[in-house]
């Protein structure tokens, strides 16, 4: 019997999506307190933004707060970045309204965490993913996407394509054969743009600019379809036209739904809080675990509990692919790293990024970043661990 042919599909968006713009306001809420107040204890924080209309509104808490003008320039700078400039016709950076209703952190939270060791910000449950369908050992499906979400935003940063606005997404199916990636059966792209462009220019133009030079040509047949704004015009976007939430991009953050995550936003939350620092420390482990040829494709589960120093649970599943037995990748993982909070966050410098990096165009598998979590420098060690169990 041949090997099952089925297809899977995922998708990006543009910096300038709201629910984007939302999450890069909070991360850089998040390291503007954490320039602010570099000494110990380090700051909690965890931030939620909503954009809307011609507003702004963050709440959320802080152990360390900043000033109501710190806040709303930080917010603003932020839509600046995104594509929304001062001027701007849709959400103009200089003239939105900006709403703080960040509150202090919770006594009875702040207790829990801070001590001699760090202890967990919230229970959570946490996934890690990875498999060898791409060079940063991502699913296929979410990586393209991602690419071609960065792709549309330079294309309208350069003046390539010079009548793109900051809003878009991306869609990529992949069809495979049993566990192999065969080939790319549709490309799905909604650009925002300005008003009065020509439909088939614009489609054109995508296909030309943004589709071909990033979807290898030996993925495509002649039957693979591009749908370019397929809805037809697509003036109105960003916050002015949809609201924006911190964290609700989830899928687009992690692994594109073809790995499990476990429903915490990472956006807006300093690394005490397990959502971040045990998400981006179960990636290491899985992408360490296929970088040593342990497994085609690892996932991870972590649990946690608030104040606990040590994961209530580890849960390794290889989908049969696997080279050693489950056991032994629990217990070399065991060996050599440690998912207790404040060893994660001092092993992967968390105290040390900028958080703003990792918000746009996912937080996994952007090897150019320099993200320690994207790291395979363990796999060695887990090999010779695992197979000398």
């Amino acid at each position: 019997m041949g090997s099952r042919i089925w297809s899977f599909t995922s998708e990006s968006v543009a910096e300038g999506h709201p629910d984007k713009v939302a999450d890069l306001i909070a991360d850089r809420i998040l390291d503007a307190v954490m320039e602010a107040f570099p000494g110990f204890p380090r700051p909690r924080v965890a931030c939620e933004v909503l954009v809307t209309g011609s507003r702004v509104i963050l709440a959320g808490e802080t152990s360390h707060g900043l000033d109501d003008r710190t806040v709303e320039d930080t917010a603003r700078q932020a839509i600046s970045d995104a594509g929304y400039g001062p001027g701007d016709p849709e959400f103009p950076c200089d003239a939105v309204e900006v709403i703080n209703l960040i509150q202090p952190q919770s006594q009875e939270i702040s207790d829990m965490v801070v001590g001699a060791e760090i202890g967990a910000g919230d229970q959570g449950i946490i996934f890690g993913f990875a498999c060898d369908e791409t060079s940063p050992l991502m699913p296929l499906p979410i990586h393209l996407a991602h690419q071609l979400a960065r792709r549309l935003a330079e294309a309208r940063r350069l003046g390539i394509i010079d009548y793109l606005r900051p809003d878009g997404k991306t869609q990529v199916t992949v069809e495979y054969e049993g566990r192999r990636p065969a080939r790319v059966t549709q490309v799905v792209v909604s650009a925002h743009h300005q008003d009065g462009v020509d439909f088939r220019t614009l489609r054109e133009d995508i296909e030309r600019e943004v589709i071909r030079p990033v979807v290898p040509a030996d993925l495509l047949g002649e039957d693979s379809r591009f749908l370019i704004n397929h809805s037809g015009s697509f003036v109105a976007g960003g916050p002015a036209a949809d609201t924006g939430l911190t964290g609700r991009k989830l899928v687009v953050d992690t692994y594109g739904g073809y790995g499990p995550h476990g429903g915490g936003a990472l956006s807006g939350k300093d690394p005490t809080k397990v959502d971040r620092s045990a998400s981006y420390a179960a990636r290491y482990a899985a992408k360490n675990l296929v970088a040593a040829g342990l497994a085609r494709q690892c996932s991870l589960q972590l649990s946690y509990v608030i104040g606990m120093h040590e994961p209530l649970s580890l849960h390794v599943d290889c989908y049969g692919t696997n080279t050693v037995s489950l056991e032994s990748l629990e217990r070399a993982l065991g060996a050599v790293l440690s998912f207790r909070p404040g060893r994660m966050i001092e092993d992967l410098g968390l105290w040390d990024i900028r958080f703003s990096d990792t918000t746009l165009y996912g937080h996994f598998g952007r090897e150019d970043a320099g993200f320690a979590w994207e790291n395979t420098d363990l796999a060695e060690r887990l090999r010779a661990e695992a197979l000398s169990l």
